[in-house]
C-alpha cells in the first residue's frame, strides 16, 4: 500500500497525491482510546452527513456548487481523499453513528428492498443489534448532552428511535427521505413522513424548507444549555440532496446556463478538476460516461432545459444547505463555542441515479400527492425534482457508477475534519473508512471505553492526523463491505468489485487503485493469484460477518417496486372501495333521474 498522509502535505493542498486507497468496514479491533491532558476541556462534536453527495460535490473537493462554510471547515482541518462509505444510506449511517460493520451492527441493507428471504435473519433485523452503542449512546455515558436532528432511517418503533440510541434531544425522519417544503412523502412506499421529536410523532409546521428547519431546531437544542457548561453531541443529517431534489429558486437560479452543455461535458470537466486537485494521478485513465447513456444533444431543447435545471436545482440545495450550516457555525461562534467544537462533513453514499417520476403508474401517485414534475417551479413546493442516471453517472467523476453499486463512484466520497486535534491544510491521502469515524471522535474526545459495548471494526484516524503514523491500515489487511449483493473488498493497493444486476453483471473485477482510481482496466486475467486470494478473503469476510444469500433473479429495483406495491395495498384497497362507492352512488343517482324523466 502506497500512502500519502505526512506532515509535509499539510500545508501543500495543490501537490498531486498519488495514492488512493479505501474500503468500508476494517477487520481488526479498534485503536485504543487515549485521553487527553486533564487541562484542555472534551470539545464539542458535530458531525454533519449530506444524502448522496458525491465526492466532487462540494467546493472544496471541485464542485459546481458554493459551499463556502464546508469549504472553510476543509481549509481550517483535514481533507480524507481516499475515504470510502458504503453504497447505501441505513448501512452507512448504522457504521458511521457507531464504527461497528453495517451486518454485525443490524443494518446489512435498506427495507424498501429487503427481500423476504433475508427479513429477521441475524444482521437484517435493520435496527440496532442487541450491544451496539451508537456515539450518542458512548458520549453520553461520559457526560456529554446528545442532540440530533435529520433524516434517521435506522429503525422504527419501540427501541429503534433516536431517543433510545442515546439521544436526550431529537426530531428524526423515519424514513429514507420526505418532501423538503412540507410533511409529505416523497414515494409510495410510504403513506405518510414520519417525523418524531424525542420519540413521539412530531408536529410539523404547514411549510417549512429541510436545511433550514433542521438547523433551526438544532440551535434550540444547544441553546437549551449555558455555553461551556457540558460539551455535547450532534448529529445533523440533512435531507439534501436526496430525492425530491428541492431548493429555494434564488439558491437555484444562480447556476442558470451551468449546466447547459449536458452530463458528458460535467464529467469531464470534474475529471481535470480531480487531477488537478490531486484526487486522480496525472498518469490515471478518466472512464467517459458509460455506453448506456443519452447523448445530449439527442434529447429535445425541451428535455434539455428541463435537465439542466435540475442540476441547477442540485446545486442551489447544495448552497442552501451549506448556508444553513454557516448559521450553525455562526450561533456557536457567539455562543463562544466554536474554537472548541470539532466538525465533521461527510456522505453517506454517492449520487442517485433514480428516476422515480417515469416509474408506471407514477403520475397517479404524484397527482393524489401534489407533485409535478415539469421545468416551471422545478425544485420549488410540488416539485417532484430528481437528476437521474446520466447527471449520477457525471456527478461520480472520477469514479465508476454510483449509489447502490460498490463501484468507486458509489461509496468514495468527502470527508472532512475540523477542530480540535486537527491541524489545519492537513490532506490524507491513505485510506479511510466509514467505520473510523466514530473510533477517531473518541479518541479525540478522550472518552472512556465501554466494556459492555460490542467491539467496533473501525480504527482510529488520530494518529494520521498528527503525523504520528503514515497509514492507518496495512498493506496486507483485506477490508470488506457488502450491501444487497454489492460488494468489493480491498487490500493494499488493489480491490475486487462485484456490482449486481440491472447495471453491473454480477462478475468479480480486479483493479489497482493507486494508478486507476476510475476503475478503467481490470487486472483479473493478468494477476489471477491475486484474484483467488482476495476472493478468498472477501468469503472470509461474509461468514464473518453473517452476509445472507439472495433469492435468485434478486434485484433492487424490482424488489422496491414489490415491497411498494405490498406497502400500498392496503391503502389502494380503500382508495378501490371509495371509487367504487363513488361510482355505485352515481349509477344510482342516473337510474334516480332517468326515471324521473320517464315518468
Amino acid at each position: 500500500m502506497q500512502a500519502n498522509t505526512v506532515t509535509a502535505l499539510r500545508r501543500l493542498p495543490g501537490l498531486v497525491l498519488r495514492s488512493i486507497l479505501a474500503a468500508a468496514v476494517a477487520v481488526a479491533p479498534a485503536a485504543a482510546v487515549s485521553a487527553p491532558p486533564p487541562s484542555k476541556p472534551r470539545p464539542n462534536i458535530v458531525l454533519i452527513v449530506v444524502d448522496d453527495a458525491a465526492l466532487m460535490d462540494f467546493g472544496a473537493f471541485g464542485g459546481e456548487a458554493h459551499t463556502p462554510n464546508i469549504d472553510r471547515l476543509a481549509r481550517q482541518g483535514a481533507m480524507f481523499t481516499a475515504y470510502h462509505s458504503s453504497p447505501l444510506c441505513s448501512p452507512s449511517r448504522a457504521m458511521l453513528l457507531t464504527g461497528v460493520d453495517n451486518h454485525r451492527a443490524g443494518v446489512a441493507t435498506i427495507e424498501e428492498i429487503l427481500p423476504p428471504e433475508q427479513k429477521d435473519k441475524p444482521g437484517y433485523g435493520l435496527q440496532f443489534a442487541p450491544g451496539v452503542w451508537t456515539l450518542a449512546r458512548r458520549l453520553k455515558a461520559d457526560g456529554y448532552r446528545t442532540l440530533m436532528v435529520g433524516k434517521w432511517h435506522l429503525g422504527h418503533g419501540p427501541g429503534a428511535l433516536p431517543n433510545e440510541q442515546g439521544f436526550d434531544r431529537s426530531l428524526a425522519l423515519d424514513a429514507s427521505g420526505a418532501d423538503n417544503w412540507a410533511p409529505k412523502p416523497y414515494m409510495p412506499y410510504y403513506d405518510t413522513a414520519p417525523w418524531f421529536e424525542n420519540g413521539k410523532p412530531a408536529k410539523m409546521p404547514a411549510s417549512y424548507y429541510s436545511s433550514d428547519l433542521m438547523v433551526d431546531r438544532l440551535n434550540g437544542y444547544i441553546d437549551e444549555a449555558p455555553a461551556g457548561s457540558q460539551p455535547f453531541f450532534a448529529y445533523l443529517a440533512f435531507q439534501a440532496v436526496h430525492i425530491p431534489v428541492q431548493a429555494p429558486k434564488a439558491y437555484s437560479d444562480r447556476y442558470k446556463g451551468r449546466f447547459d452543455g449536458g452530463w458528458a461535458k460535467i464529467r469531464a470537466d470534474r475529471a481535470a478538476r480531480a487531477k488537478a486537485l490531486g484526487l486522480l494521478p496525472p498518469e490515471a485513465a478518466i472512464r467517459g460516461m458509460p455506453d448506456t447513456a443519452r447523448k445530449w444533444e439527442d434529447l429535445t431543447p425541451d428535455e434539455r432545459a428541463t435537465y439542466a435545471r435540475s442540476m441547477e436545482v442540485y446545486s442551489g440545495m447544495l448552497e442552501a444547505m451549506d448556508a444553513a450550516i454557516g448559521r450553525l457555525i455562526a450561533r456557536l461562534e457567539a455562543r463562544g463555542e466554536l474554537g472548541n467544537t470539532l466538525f465533521v462533513v461527510t456522505s453517506d453514499n454517492g449520487p442517485e441515479p433514480s428516476d422515480p417520476v417515469h416509474v408506471p403508474g407514477m403520475n397517479l401517485w404524484m397527482a393524489l400527492h401534489g407533485y409535478s414534475w415539469r421545468l416551471k417551479g422545478q425544485g420549488e413546493r410540488g416539485s417532484l425534482n430528481f437528476i437521474g442516471k446520466d447527471w449520477a453517472s457525471a456527478l461520480s467523476a472520477p469514479g465508476n457508477r454510483f449509489k447502490f453499486y460498490t463501484s468507486e463512484g458509489g461509496i468514495r466520497v468527502p470527508l472532512i475534519m475540523s477542530g480540535p486535534g486537527v491541524p489545519a491544510g492537513t490532506r490524507v491521502a491513505s485510506p479511510a473508512f466509514v467505520t473510523d469515524v466514530v473510533p477517531t471522535l473518541l479518541d479525540l474526545a478522550g472518552a472512556t471505553a465501554q466494556p459492555d459495548a460490542k467491539s467496533m471494526d473501525g480504527r482510529s484516524l488520530r494518529p494520521v492526523l498528527t503525523g504520528a503514523a503514515p497509514a492507518t491500515w496495512g498493506p496486507d489487511e483485506p477490508v470488506g463491505i457488502e450491501v444487497s449483493g454489492n460488494a468489493a473488498l480491498f487490500r493494499g493497493d488493489f480491490k475486487i468489485v462485484r456490482d449486481m444486476p440491472p447495471v453491473g453483471d454480477g462478475l468479480w473485477r480486479l483493479y489497482n487503485l493507486a494508478r486507476d482510481p476510475g476503475e478503467t482496466a481490470d487486472l483479473s486475467a493478468a494477476e489471477p493469484a491475486l484474484l483467488k486470494q482476495m476472493l478468498a478473503d472477501y468469503a472470509a469476510y461474509e461468514t464473518r460477518v453473517g452476509v445472507q444469500p439472495l433469492p435468485p433473479g434478486y434485484t433492487t429495483s424490482k424488489q422496491l417496486m414489490n415491497n411498494a406495491l405490498g406497502k400500498q395495498r392496503g391503502q389502494m384497497a380503500l382508495m378501490a372501495l371509495v371509487l367504487l362507492t363513488l361510482l355505485g352512488g352515481a349509477v344510482v343517482l342516473i337510474v334516480r333521474w332517468l326515471r324521473r324523466k320517464a315518468a
